[in-house]
């Protein structure tokens, strides 16, 4: 079979056990929504490729329409000449962001936290170019979730291949993990110690990652059940929320 029929054998599983599943990238975007209705002046962290999921093209497009001025920092040049709807991009770390005390309204971060090699430093460094009352919106990996598990047992080169199979994501798309900021009370108690209080932070459960594998994944959207109880809560896959300048 293609790879088109297996996603729908999935996705015909996923409605049947879990229809009230909703795609964790969604529940990012409608943070954005809210917060960027109101924000002048908005810097995306680690903007990559692209600031929402491929498959949001024109939705990403709608929602930087309607903002004033937003800048992309990635960290790899080769990513920033990818993107396609951010016009202002600089290539920097997020531990020396080549900006001015308090000069955006908002920042943004789309899987960067699980890459935070020294995440209080760099809390801090994001605090500075925030104004007060200025806010952080995340979406990161729960270092507790199955997913983050698995990514963190299988080998560095098996690991390439299989994310490949399974994503259609290049080598050179990923990169090292470190997982030092991704549970919900690591992140509160960082938070606090860059000068940001938590406004708001929910854990989410992500479709299934071996989708295209029809028999694996009957067996992964049992699990994800579980993980939509209460009592499954804390082992969801992802995190999101909005820390505000303190």
């Amino acid at each position: 079979m293609n790879r088109m029929t297996l996603y729908k054998v999935y996705w015909k599983m996923e409605n049947k056990l879990v229809p009230e599943l909703q795609e964790h990238q969604l529940a990012y975007e409608q943070l954005l929504l809210k917060q960027s209705a109101s924000a002048l002046c908005w810097l995306d962290l680690g903007c990559g490729h692209h600031l929402l999921s491929p498959w949001r093209l024109e939705q990403e497009r709608r929602l930087l329409a309607a903002t004033s001025w937003i800048v992309g920092v990635d960290v790899d040049f080769a990513s920033l000449k990818k993107h396609q709807t951010i016009q202002d991009k600089v290539c920097a770390t997020i531990g020396h962001l080549p900006f001015k005390d308090q000069t955006f309204d908002l920042v943004t971060s789309q899987m960067v936290f699980e890459h935070l090699q020294f995440p209080e430093n760099q809390l801090r460094e994001i605090a500075r170019i925030l104004k007060k009352g200025g806010r952080l919106c995340f979406h990161t990996p729960n270092s507790r979730g199955y997913s983050t598990w698995i990514a963190r047992l299988i080998p560095e080169k098996l690991k390439k291949t299989l994310v490949y199979l399974l994503q259609k994501r290049e080598a050179d798309d990923l990169f090292p993990a470190f997982y030092r900021i991704n549970t919900p009370v690591q992140i509160k108690r960082l938070a606090h110690q860059a000068g940001f209080a938590v406004e708001e932070m929910d854990l989410f459960c992500s479709p299934a990652e071996f989708a295209i594998l029809p028999p694996i994944a009957f067996f992964e959207l049992l699990w994800i059940k579980l993980l939509m109880s209460k009592t499954g809560r804390p082992l969801r896959t992802s995190i999101a929320g909005t820390l505000i300048k303190t």
